[in-house]
Parts: structure tokens; C-alpha cells; sequence
């Protein structure tokens, strides 16, 4: 299977399935004599594996080493769930970040009056022009 085919079969990008080689994450392509780039079943089983693990925020290295778990028998599901866990905790986390991130600019939209004026409330919260810090002040 030529990479737009990988691509498609994968919902990858073909610039993320070379990406991914490049990187080590799926051992290099076999070539045809053209050049181009043929990759097996397995290297597609590893692109979705990864794609799958990456679309639940796991990092690159995280959904490598996922992956290597999965193909590891001597593995334990404890390890596998210690993973998850710390994942959801990290989701956790930018849900209450996006929660807080909301909450303040819904205020400043709300104060906004969205008329012909200057004056802008929101523009105010971006400039640091009011009491109340973006984001509870974090950077």
C-alpha cells in the first residue's frame, strides 16, 4: 500500500505517516522500485494504534510506549492503567482550565455591549485592565 493509501486507511496525513517514520515511531517503509513508499499491514495496525492513543491527547513518546505494551506478553494491565489514570487526570485539568477560560471571557462578552462605542470589555480583560486575571492568572 503506496502512503495516500496508508493515509486513507489510516486518517492520517501522508506528511504524518513520514513524520512518524522519520521519527522511529513505525520502522521504515519498504520502497518499490519507483521509490515510493509501500507499508505492510502491521505498519498500518501501529499507524491506527497511534492515531487512536494520540486522538486521547496521549503525547508521541506516551503512545509509542503504549504501543510497545501492547505488543509486550510479559505486560500487566496495571501499568496500562496507571497510564490511562494519569491521562485522565491531565484531561481533568485542561477541562477545568477551558472552564475557567470560558467563564471569564462569557463575563467580559456579557459586560460587552457590542455597540458603536470604544469602549470594550473584552479588550479591557486581554489588556489587563481589569480585576479580574485571565485564565485565574495563569500564563
Amino acid at each position: 500500500m503506496n502512503i495516500s493509501q496508508a493515509a486513507e486507511a489510516t486518517g492520517l496525513t501522508s506528511k504524518t505517516i513520514r513524520f512518524y517514520e522519520q521519527q522511529g515511531v513505525i520502522p521504515p517503509a519498504a520502497r518499490a522500485a519507483n521509490g515510493y513508499r509501500i507499508y505492510s499491514e502491521q505498519q498500518l495496525d501501529m499507524l491506527r494504534f497511534i492515531k487512536r492513543s494520540r486522538d486521547l491527547g496521549f503525547s508521541l513518546d506516551e503512545s509509542r510506549a503504549l504501543f510497545a505494551l501492547s505488543q509486550d506478553p510479559t505486560r500487566t494491565s496495571a501499568s496500562v492503567k496507571q497510564k490511562a489514570e494519569q491521562q485522565i487526570q491531565r484531561i481533568d485539568q485542561q477541562i477545568e482550565s477551558l472552564q475557567q477560560m470560558r467563564a471569564l471571557l462569557k463575563t467580559a462578552v456579557s459586560e460587552c455591549r457590542g455597540d458603536e462605542q470604544a469602549e470594550c470589555p473584552i479588550l479591557d480583560q486581554l489588556n489587563g485592565m481589569t480585576d479580574e486575571p485571565v485564565c485565574g492568572g495563569k500564563a
